[in-house]
């Protein structure tokens, strides 16, 4: 394995883990505020109705990643209507700045809510429609992006057929809108992402370095390192991509709800 090849293997290793969370933590985040933007006057009601779902969900996945890192959780509120400043939810939490650990706690405490959010979405398919979460992640297991793109984007494309294969059953339908709740309080506010970015060096630094050492104690272990990690990723990004149609959906739904509202203004 030349120097090139392990450039490549790093920055593979940041696009499944960091990458994708960040690109679709981002187009999600848009995606929402337009949708609630649109809704104008209503959006404040929806935002409480999805908000008594979502927000617990969002603010659990950062205490859970508090609890994991050692960081102390000083304050939480999952749910709380009429805030004076708007918030619906929050943790507060301290750690020691010493600690690489907790250091590196600080980037997974932050995007929480986008990677936990994808694990509850696995785990309601699991188990709502067991069926239809095995043959997804039969089609997902083939996945070889660093092997083989072309037919890696044809078992994603046959993961998503089969998803909709199953919409003419109730259980579809809870998933569905159980995932709209979470994927409308995905967005991570700024301090989320300051307090994610406060632990990317340092995220970063442990993989560059992990990765030295298989480079050069074992370059096919590097290589089986990317695999494994380009395989999680894989799992996770499908997810993602059903979070982002939700969106997606979502947004298209609030643009009708707008223009009839203007229609019947005029």
């Amino acid at each position: 394995m030349d120097f090139g090849t392990f450039i490549l293997s790093f920055l593979l290793q940041m696009l499944f883990t960091l990458g994708f969370i960040f690109l679709f933590g981002f187009v999600i985040a848009l995606c929402n505020g337009a949708f609630y933007r649109n809704l104008a006057t209503h959006g404040r009601a929806v935002c409480y109705i999805t908000g008594f779902i979502g927000t617990p969900v969002h603010e659990a996945s950062h205490a859970l990643f508090c609890l994991i890192f050692g960081h102390k959780i000083l304050e939480i509120k999952f749910f709380q209507l009429n805030s004076s400043d708007g918030v619906l939810g929050y943790v507060r939490h301290a750690y020691n700045p010493r600690s690489i650990y907790q250091r590196v706690g600080n980037l997974f405490i932050g995007i929480a809510p986008v990677l936990v959010g994808a694990l509850i979405l696995a785990g309601l398919l699991y188990l709502l429609l067991p069926e239809l979460f095995a043959g997804v992640s039969a089609e997902i297991s083939q996945i070889d992006f660093i092997g083989d793109l072309g037919g890696s984007f044809g078992h994603m494309w046959r993961s998503f057929a089969l998803m909709f294969s199953y919409i003419g059953s109730w259980q579809w339908w809870v998933f569905l809108l159980i995932g709209s709740f979470i994927a409308t309080h995905m967005t991570l506010s700024r301090e989320d992402i300051k307090g994610a970015l406060s632990g990317l060096a340092a995220y970063v630094l442990i993989f560059l370095i992990a990765d030295i050492i298989l480079f050069f104690v074992s370059p096919a272990a590097l290589s089986a390192f990317t695999g494994g990690v380009a395989a999680a990723g894989a799992f996770m990004l499908f997810f993602f991509c059903i979070f982002l149609v939700i969106s997606l959906v979502l947004l298209a739904i609030s643009f009708i709800v707008r223009a009839l509202s203007r229609s019947k203004g005029r």
